[in-house]
């Protein structure tokens, strides 16, 4: 089985770095384990011209069908993203909004294949959980929209830097296990 574990973050070396290394070591003791990071690929934002309505296609060509290959190929997804203004990063926001031709809400639509299990991992500085469900709800509504199975969450108050991970790894790893 494989699983992808996606940093959802445009930063490659902070907290939420650090938990995608964590768990992508984790994982990889049972799973082909890949991780990405939503930065190291180009693409625009959506146009909204609706042609993916009629065509299940994009009009754009750029990185996101190369991400989606990821998504084909993984049995297992995790996706690990902290609180931009109490939601998910622009970035990932960006990349949700062009899997409109993936999305099961019209026809024609593009699919992955089915049988996926997802998982997310919130993080934040503050240390109210209500910011991390958001961004969790978030996740899983995109996972929805792709027939991906939401199958756990984790969310993660005051965490602000990498630094801040270690102490809770014991938290993350203990997720990892129910993976």
């Amino acid at each position: 089985m494989k699983a992808l574990v996606i940093n959802c973050s445009p930063v490659r070396n902070g907290a939420t770095a650090e938990i995608v290394r964590i768990v992508s070591e984790k994982l990889s003791a049972r799973y082909e384990t890949k991780s990405i990071c939503i930065d190291d690929y180009e693409f625009s934002f959506c146009k909204g011209c609706r042609s993916c309505h009629e065509t299940a296609r994009c009009v754009q060509s750029d990185d996101i069908d190369r991400i989606m290959e990821e998504f084909d190929s993984a049995d297992i997804i995790v996706s690990v993203a902290p609180s931009y203004w109490a939601d998910i990063p622009g970035q990932f926001k960006a990349f949700i909004d062009r899997c409109t031709p993936w999305c099961n809400t019209h026809e024609p639509h593009a699919a992955i294949k089915s049988g996926k299990k997802g998982y997310s991992v919130a993080l934040r500085t503050g240390p109210s959980m209500r910011e991390c469900e958001r961004i969790i709800g978030s996740i899983e509504h995109f996972y929805g929209h792709l027939e991906i199975e939401c199958c756990g969450s984790l969310g993660l108050c005051s965490v602000e830097y990498r630094e801040a991970v270690e102490p809770r790894k014991a938290e993350i790893t203990a997720f990892c296990g129910n993976i």
